[in-house]
């Protein structure tokens, strides 16, 4: 981590991407929001450069949504596409990707598990998956340390 700077989630999809952001120890992940950009990246981006500012973000990690058997899906080339952009985009920042797989399944056993009323599900499952993202994120680099 850059000199203990937060970590930026992000589950990205063409329609809705989640956001999360790690406590400034990055020691635990927080969901942020939703974003409904309908395949504009420009929004994502934008929002992006708001969250870096507002919580002094030292690494990007991205969930790669790559199929069960880890082959690439017309969605993992897309997200891939757009890893490319926040890697030159925030070229002073350390980006990452980390497989993602099952992660909007945990998600929606997580708002199941804690009967959240169906049509909140779809505005709120991407920043779940978000945190789930990070949060193996987090725990990957918690690994590696050890």
């Amino acid at each position: 981590m850059i000199n203990n700077m937060r970590i930026l989630g992000i589950d990205y999809g063409e329609v809705r991407t989640g956001f999360a952001v790690t406590d400034s120890l990055n020691i635990t992940a927080q969901g942020l929001e939703t974003l409904v950009s309908n395949g504009n990246d420009k929004i994502i981006l934008k929002k992006i450069d708001e969250y870096i500012e507002k919580y002094e973000i030292g690494t990007i990690v991205i969930g790669m949504p790559f199929s069960l058997n880890g082959a690439k899906s017309p969605r993992t080339i897309k997200t891939e596409e757009f890893f490319h952009k926040l890697k030159c985009k925030y070229n002073k920042l350390k980006v990452e990707y980390i497989d993602e797989r099952l992660t909007t399944v945990a998600a929606h056993k997580t708002m199941n598990f804690l009967d959240i009323n169906k049509h909140k599900k779809k505005d709120i499952v991407d920043t779940i998956s978000a945190v789930y993202i990070l949060e193996t994120y987090v725990s990957k680099l918690k690994n590696s340390i050890n």
